[in-house]
């Protein structure tokens, strides 16, 4: 699994976060996400897939095959 986030598209709802934290995380200065691991252990994958199906900006993209 390979992540990637696009800051332009995030709203800063924090859902990531709140869903996987070891993963996901907000800039202080305006909540934009922040990508903690883009490679996460597969523990993590399906808090990863429910952070990318929830967030309201789309801005999560989840590539399965890497």
């Amino acid at each position: 699994m390979k992540i990637t986030v696009d800051e332009d598209k995030c709203c800063g709802a924090g859902q990531c976060v709140l869903i996987a934290p070891e993963v996901f995380d907000q800039r202080d200065d305006d909540g934009i996400v922040v990508l903690l691991d883009a490679a996460p252990p597969e523990d993590q994958h399906a808090l990863v897939r429910e952070s990318a199906a929830v967030c309201p900006a789309a801005a999560i993209e989840v590539a399965e095959d890497a």
